[in-house]
């Protein structure tokens, strides 16, 4: 059966209030398509988890979507902070948001235990850091191989993984290149898998460049076809980083006035993404990427 779906329906069928998701893309394919449906189902108490929340996680912390953020890094990448997440931590509004903070590679074993069926991994990753004197989920053990002392983190099995990718078939089968970022390890840790890409493609162009599958289909319980659903981050072969708006919310997560007026303009006051997308066409050509193809591989024998 197709497993294609339309992007309320899958946000609405797939994601529950309360639910832990993780929406990752590491500077790029970031699901901020997927996002701003959530805050139009104003969707709330979620524990929202990924290695470097920006802007995304700003709107949806700032549209009240949050209880708490797993996460390993928090900013403006290049530019500075995000303030509403400064605001629920610091002032608790417009709510209290509880944090969980590891290093990168630390979260990242967290999901690739989750993935694996393993209860946790261990790494020295945390020798000389405070991070396990405010976090109690980074633990001492000791291998049982040569009695070393070590930290370990525990499996981390979201309820959800909502990830970004260039293309997939409708039976979900997932292509990605650029960078891939620990989208295998998220969708093979979570229990519900929506990927939402910017071209549906058939089986045969999936089997021709069987090399660039990343998440199976086996994995994936939604697909959502949604052109330009990663902008402001960018999509390796499709559009670039809009790095201008990037330096802009500077200015408008630093003010909530500001702050609510975008989100009224940009996410409440358009039906999906395509709407989106119309009200900036000028901004899509400019960031449209121009074509360099891979040389072709012959996979035959």
């Amino acid at each position: 059966m197709s497993k294609l779906a339309r992007m309320q329906e899958a946000m609405s069928r797939l994601v529950h209030d309360g639910d832990t998701v993780v929406m990752e893309g590491f500077t790029h394919l970031i699901p901020f398509a997927a996002g701003h449906e959530l805050i139009r189902q104003r969707r709330k108490d979620l524990t929202l988890v990924r290695l470097t929340p920006d802007l995304i996680f700003d709107q949806m912390i700032a549209a009240g979507c949050a209880r708490k953020l797993v996460f390993s890094w928090a900013g403006n990448p290049g530019v500075g902070s995000l303030y509403a997440f400064r605001r629920a931590v610091e002032q608790g509004i417009p709510q209290p948001l509880e944090l969980e903070e590891y290093s990168h590679f630390g979260l990242a074993l967290r999901l690739q235990a989750g993935a694996a069926g393993v209860p946790f991994l261990p790494t020295r990753n945390f020798a000389g850091s405070d991070l396990p004197r405010v976090n109690p989920q980074i633990r001492r053990v000791t291998c049982p191989h040569t009695g070393e002392e070590l930290w370990s983190v525990p499996a981390l099995c979201p309820d959800v993984a909502i990830l970004h990718a260039q293309r997939a078939d409708e039976d979900g089968n997932t292509q990605v290149w650029g960078l891939v970022g620990v989208h295998k390890e998220a969708a093979f840790a979570a229990r519900r898998v929506v990927v939402i890409v910017e071209e549906l493609v058939s089986s045969e162009v999936i089997r021709r460049d069987p090399n660039r599958t990343l998440i199976p289909g086996l994995r994936v319980h939604a697909v959502v076809v949604e052109p330009f659903g990663a902008h402001p981050s960018y999509v390796q072969g499709y559009y670039d980083r809009d790095n201008d708006f990037y330096a802009r919310w500077e200015e408008i997560s630093h003010d909530p006035g500001r702050l609510a007026q975008y989100l009224d303009e940009w996410v409440f006051g358009v039906p999906d993404r395509h709407a989106y997308q119309q009200k900036m066409p000028a901004t899509y050509e400019r960031l449209r990427a121009r074509e360099i193809p891979c040389a072709p591989v012959n996979y035959g024998y």
